[in-house]
C-alpha cells in the first residue's frame, strides 16, 4: 500500500506543472486585452463627429456637498455643458477654460468655486473626463461587479477612475481624484456617440 502511495505522490507532482500550464493557457484564451480596449476606445472619442451624455454629479467640497445634473454635447466646434439641475440655474451652460470654470447665461457671470488647488469644479469635470478617456495614461484596470475598471492619469496629481460596460467600453460611472482626495463623483447615462 505504502507502494501505491508514493507512486500516486509522484505521478502527482510531474502532473502538477503541465496542469498548471493547461489552465493558465485556458485563462489566457479568455483574458481580454483591455490595453487595445482603451486605446480604441480613445481613438474613437478624439474622431467622433459628436458626443452627447447626461451626468449626475456630486461635488465634495471641503466644507459642502453640491450635486448637479448635467447634459454634455460635442461637436466640432468645442464641447459644452448645460445645468439641467437644480431648477434654480437651469439652462446655464459652462464654458471651460484651463484657468477654471466661468457660467455664463447672458451677460451674468458666476463662479462655481475650485474643488481643489489645481482648478477642477463641478462643471470643468465632464470635460476633463473626457480628456482623460480621450488621451490620459492608463495606471491600471480591473474587473467588478461585471464591469471594466479603469484608472486613468489625465495628470500628475489628477486620478480618473471610470467604471465601463464591459462589453462596449461605454462609461457608466467615473471618479476624479486630486491629490488623494475623491473630489467628484460622476454617473453617466444616455451616451450617445454621433
Amino acid at each position: 500500500m505504502l507502494g501505491y502511495k508514493t507512486f500516486m505522490e509522484d505521478a502527482m507532482r510531474r502532473l502538477y506543472p503541465l496542469l498548471l500550464c493547461l489552465c493558465l493557457m485556458l485563462t489566457g484564451c479568455q483574458r481580454r486585452d483591455i490595453q487595445a480596449e482603451f486605446e480604441a476606445l480613445s481613438s474613437r472619442l478624439a474622431e467622433s463627429g459628436s458626443l452627447s451624455f447626461t451626468a449626475n454629479v456630486r461635488a465634495e467640497y471641503e466644507d459642502k456637498t453640491a450635486r448637479f445634473t448635467l447634459g454634455y454635447e460635442e461637436n466640432a466646434e468645442g464641447g459644452t455643458v448645460t445645468v439641467l439641475a437644480p431648477e434654480l440655474i437651469k439652462g446655464i451652460k459652462a464654458h471651460v477654460g484651463p484657468g477654471g470654470t466661468q457660467l455664463q447665461y447672458d451677460s451674468v457671470v458666476l463662479d462655481t468655486g475650485s474643488l481643489d488647488n489645481f482648478g477642477l469644479s463641478p462643471l470643468s469635470s465632464l470635460p476633463v473626463l473626457l480628456q482623460a478617456l480621450k488621451a490620459a495614461h492608463l495606471d491600471s484596470f480591473w474587473e467588478e461587479d461585471g464591469m471594466s475598471v479603469l484608472q486613468l492619469e489625465p495628470e500628475d496629481q489628477l486620478k480618473c477612475t471610470v467604471w465601463f460596460e464591459s462589453e462596449s467600453m461605454i462609461p457608466l460611472r467615473a471618479e476624479i481624484a486630486s491629490g488623494d482626495r475623491v473630489t467628484v463623483y460622476i454617473e453617466i447615462s444616455d451616451w450617445n456617440e454621433g
